[in-house]
């Protein structure tokens, strides 16, 4: 996202998850903020990036994901040409990428 589109919610947003420490406290603090449905899609793309990293098929990853192909290409581009932010965090979790 350009920083031009951080406006001062998404700033506070930023900030906020910032001064969580623990896995715990991000837990609590996203279930409090994402409906269920919302929280299960992000971490389906956050398992896609991974999925992707690791050399897997589009296939497989609808398969044990359940996202669209759509989506799934979405995440690659991200991967390709977004901001690093899938890489970043895949890289700080010690998920070594195949691409």
């Amino acid at each position: 996202m350009a920083n031009n589109m951080v406006d001062e919610k998404m700033q506070l947003l930023f900030e906020g998850i910032l001064t969580l420490q623990t896995a715990k406290e991000c837990e609590d603090f996203f279930r409090d903020l994402c409906t269920k449905t919302e929280l299960r899609e992000m971490s389906k793309r956050l398992y896609a990036a991974k999925l992707i990293s690791e050399g897997e098929k589009y296939a497989d990853i609808v398969d044990r994901t359940g996202l669209s192909t759509a989506t799934i290409t979405r995440v690659n581009g991200c991967l390709r040409d977004g901001n690093d932010g899938y890489t970043t965090v895949l890289e700080r979790l010690g998920i070594p990428s195949k691409q």
